[in-house]
């Protein structure tokens, strides 16, 4: 399996009848076999050859997960085209930067975001085409409506079939598929190269962690542009013929969520992709019914809970030994109570695949007690993205479970030196699915792979039998709970540049519900502010003023600010700590070219990012920020 087109071909030749997409239309659920797929695939790559696509052209897709997003990106690789997938929680802005930075010439949209585009397409001088996917009234010269193009595809093909055919033929292995681009600052993402190849050979890799049968469903909640659910649903399900259903679209983002619980009750699937924000949620729905049901059965629940914990251990040794004595009190917990949560999830759910970001050993705990497990795995983008899973028959709490074959990985210290089994270094990745390098940016590219080892910027090692744990970054980049990444190093030189009153800051995210920051302030400049205010510094109000002041400082980047959307909210602190001395090379926290060392600074002030996710911290005005100012004046 070497291109994305013979991993569709072979799926349509195997399993020609079987349902490939479900969408919920005019109130029920309605299937699209492999076959009929295929069809609507060929013509819409016959209509885009017709109006000029050539091979190597690039063309962005801003949609909701639905049948026409996988069909359009089918279409575009069909007719040799290449897809950048991006979100639709993607500003104007970003926007702007991706599709002017991979030199789209097209770009499909769907309805909710057709304004967006029609906001920005004068910024976009290389924009030849916009296909809306949901239509558009009154069309202009550049305009296309997506159903008249699969029309005039259809005529294409019938005068031009061996020319439409031989295009999708010639695509070789190594020709692009997809920049997907990364959540870098508004100033510099980097749009990762993913060739056919990497995603054929990473389909075939994650088949080998855990097998996927060709009667599987999944409803594939995760966006869709995500390398996670792009290769784990769209392509691995393809592989074995399974099938994949869209989550119903609402009239806002809040309403597709809340259609969630419906449609997997709707679809009942087999298996379902996860990351650590969602399965939290789906934990703290699950209690919240059983509370309403009342106290005692809540405790009941509690004490089944902790039957299931002792009898899995730590996944690896369930039910061995003396764990073995707890199955029959589990097995009736299991008919009485986690039969019928499992009912809520459409009663036919096996596992989730867990990825994005790490989860929480409680939360593995949790979900393999009620028997819905989450297998916990590990990828990037970068390697297209799969690289180790936990799978039912191979699962320790903790780990991102084994490696995939076909793909090797070492684990490097900082000189490059390859560490023994059980020492931790960065993880590094070889394989067929090893992107083929950043967009357009030889010198990102040549810092991460050498010598055709990616080097992921993730800490880790791996223990005697083979499963990989993972630690946290070796880089610098933010992670959200759900996985979504972020480089902080632009909004820190925007807030440290602009604010007379901070000298120095450091955000830190690293798979938490929010990111924090460490602020060495400026304490001259403050205490001349409190001066001009008759405020005296060091004084007690002088002190809960230099906090306020800090405060301000970072609010003028949020709602209603001075610099409000010149970067994402979610990655801006929501909280802060005062730190009571400043970075230097003296005590290690800058290095040579007076760079923070970031890894450094989180060990020298682990009790204060410790102290940041925790419920005294959210007030800002605290006995620590309060302590910090004092030592400063002292």
């Amino acid at each position: 399996m070497k291109t994305i087109i013979e991993l569709f071909e072979t799926a349509v030749a195997n399993y020609p009848n079987n349902i490939y997409l479900w969408e919920k239309k005019d109130g029920k659920f309605e299937g699209t076999s492999y076959k009929e797929t295929r069809e609507k695939v060929l013509n819409l790559a016959a209509g885009l050859i017709a109006i000029g696509m050539k091979k190597g052209d690039r063309s962005g897709l801003i949609s909701d997960g639905r049948n026409d997003w996988i069909i359009s990106e089918l279409g575009m690789l069909y007719a040799g085209g290449v897809n950048v997938p991006l979100s639709i929680r993607l500003h104007e802005t970003e926007l702007i930067f991706r599709l002017q930075h991979s030199g789209s010439s097209y770009i499909f949209v769907s309805g909710p975001h057709a304004a967006k585009v029609e906001a920005i397409r004068n910024s976009l001088p290389e924009l030849k085409k916009v296909i809306f996917l949901d239509g558009k009234e009154n069309p202009a010269e550049n305009d296309i409506n997506y159903q008249e193009l699969i029309k005039l595809g259809e005529e294409y093909i019938k005068s031009h079939k061996e020319e439409v055919e031989s295009i999708s033929k010639n695509i070789q292995p190594n020709d692009l598929a997809n920049i997907s681009y990364t959540s870098g600052t508004t100033a510099d993402p980097k749009g990762i190269m993913l060739s056919h190849l990497n995603y054929a050979a990473n389909v075939v890799q994650s088949n080998t962690l855990m097998e996927l049968h060709s009667d599987w469903r999944t409803l594939a909640i995760l966006p869709w542009d995500h390398a996670f659910a792009h290769t784990c649903c769209l392509y691995a399900f393809m592989y074995k013929g399974a099938s994949i259903a869209s989550v119903e679209v609402g009239k806002t983002p809040l309403e597709t969520l809340k259609n969630i619980p419906q449609n997997i009750k709707e679809i009942k699937p087999t298996i379902l992709m996860s990351v650590p924000a969602f399965s939290k949620k789906f934990r703290q729905n699950i209690e919240v019914q059983i509370r309403k049901k009342g106290e005692t059965l809540y405790k009941v629940f509690q004490f089944a809970l902790k039957v299931g914990y002792a009898h899995n251990g730590m996944g690896y040794n369930r039910g061995k030994g003396w764990r073995f004595l707890l199955k029959p009190l589990l097995w009736i917990f299991d008919k009485i109570l986690f039969k019928k949560i499992r009912e809520g999830f459409g009663g036919e759910l096996k596992f989730f695949i867990g990825g994005g970001a790490l989860l929480d050993v409680e939360l593995q705990k949790f979900f393999f007690a009620i028997g819905m497990p989450v297998c916990q795995g590990y990828g990037l983008t970068e390697a297209a993205p799969v690289i180790s899973s936990n799978a039912l028959h191979a699962v320790k709490f903790g780990s991102s479970g084994k490696l995939a074959k076909y793909l090797e990985v070492k684990i490097l210290d900082e000189d490059g030196n390859e560490m023994p089994v059980g020492k931790k270094g960065e993880i590094v990745v070889k394989g067929d699915n090893v992107m083929l390098g950043y967009w357009n940016n030889p010198t990102a590219t040549a810092e991460t792979i050498k010598n055709g080892w990616l080097h992921t910027g993730d800490m880790g090692y791996l223990d005697k039998d083979g499963f990989l744990y993972v630690l946290g970054r070796f880089k610098s980049l933010l992670i959200g709970n759900d996985g979504e990444k972020y480089s902080p190093e632009g909004i820190e030189e925007a807030i440290v540049e602009q604010s007379p009153y901070i000298q120095q800051m450091m955000l830190y995210n690293n798979q938490n519900p929010y990111t924090s920051a460490m602020i060495v302030p400026d304490i001259e400049a403050i205490n001349r502010e409190l001066n001009k205010r008759n405020i005296k510094p060091g004084s007690e109000e002088g002190n809960n003023e230099s906090v306020q002041i800090l405060l301000n400082e970072i609010q003028d980047y949020k709602k209603g600010g001075q610099y409000e959307n010149m970067f994402p909210e979610r990655w801006l602190p929501a909280t802060f700590v005062v730190l009571p001395e400043a970075f230097n090379q003296e005590n290690g926290l800058m290095n040579t070219t007076m760079k923070m060392v970031r890894g450094k600074i989180c060990e020298f002030f682990s009790k204060e990012l410790e102290f940041l996710y925790t419920p005294l911290a959210r007030n800002i005005i605290n006995d620590v920020n309060l302590a910090a100012i004092k030592k400063w004046n002292s």
